[in-house]
C-alpha cells in the first residue's frame, strides 16, 4: 500500500464556528456506535475541549475506554488529536499517531474540513491493515459524512 498519511475532506453546510463545535463538543451526536474500543456498548463519545484533554468513550456498563488526547486546540480552525488505538481496535498507551483536522471557511454558511491521519508507520507490521481501515468507506469517510450531516442540521 501507499506510504504517508490518510487524507480525507468534506464540505459542510454550516459556518466554521458551528462546524468546529459539532466536530468537537457534539462528537457524541454523530460518532457511530459501532466505532468503539470497549467491550460493552458505546454510550457516549467524549472529547474534552482543551489541549491535554482526554478523548474517550463511556460504555453502557459505565466503563471508560481511552482513545487518545487533544494535542492542539485552536477553535475554530485547528484540532490535532493523538490516536492511541492499535490495529486490533484497543487502546495502546505506547502507540500515538496524529489526526489533524483543519476547518476552512468558504462563506458564511459553508466550511471545508480536511482530515489528515499521519504517522501510520508507527503501527509497524499492521500499518497496511490500519491504513486500509481508515481509508475504507466505513472508516474516516463514514465518520466525516456523519459529521457533515449533523453539522448541516
Amino acid at each position: 500500500m501507499t506510504d504517508g498519511p490518510v487524507r480525507k475532506s468534506v464540505t459542510v453546510q454550516a459556518p466554521i464556528e458551528k462546524a468546529f463545535t459539532v466536530f468537537t463538543q457534539r462528537m457524541d451526536s454523530w460518532w457511530p456506535r459501532s466505532h468503539k474500543t470497549g467491550e460493552g456498548e458505546l454510550k457516549q463519545a467524549v472529547l474534552e475541549g482543551r489541549e491535554g484533554g482526554r478523548w474517550y468513550e463511556i460504555d453502557t456498563d459505565g466503563s471508560e475506554c481511552e482513545w487518545g488526547r487533544v494535542l492542539t486546540w485552536k477553535p475554530p480552525t485547528l484540532l490535532v488529536l493523538a490516536w492511541q488505538i492499535d490495529a486490533a481496535w484497543r487502546f495502546d498507551p505506547q502507540l500515538s499517531t496524529e489526526v489533524e483536522i483543519r476547518f476552512f471557511s468558504e462563506g458564511p454558511d459553508r466550511t471545508r474540513v480536511e482530515l489528515e491521519h499521519r504517522d501510520l508507520d508507527r503501527f509497524g507490521e499492521a500499518q497496511d491493515q490500519a491504513r486500509a481501515a481508515f481509508e475504507s468507506p466505513g472508516g474516516w469517510p463514514r465518520l466525516l459524512d456523519a459529521f457533515a450531516q449533523e453539522a448541516a442540521a
